[in-house]
């Protein structure tokens, strides 16, 4: 008789942790002129990925976001 398999956690099975996480700042507003998140300066579609994304890809944009905030207006910004 062979044994019964270990049950499963109700969320699935575990993944592995992530080194790099998001940069969200729960300012969800996108600039409609530069397509870039008021808060975290990522675009929709880096958003919805980000999840996805490898630790290099989320470092790539990592890299960017501070480059980024120059692309929007600064009254949007409340500067």
């Amino acid at each position: 008789m062979s044994q019964p398999a270990a049950p499963v956690p109700a969320s699935g099975p575990a993944r592995p942790p992530r080194s790099i996480a998001t940069p969200c700042v729960m300012v969800c507003t996108v600039d409609g002129a530069s397509g870039l998140c008021l808060g975290c300066f990522r675009t929709l579609p880096e958003i919805a990925a980000w999840s996805r994304m490898s630790d290099a890809e989320r470092a790539k944009i990592m890299s960017e976001l501070d480059g980024r905030k120059g692309l929007i207006d600064p009254a949007l910004l409340g500067a």
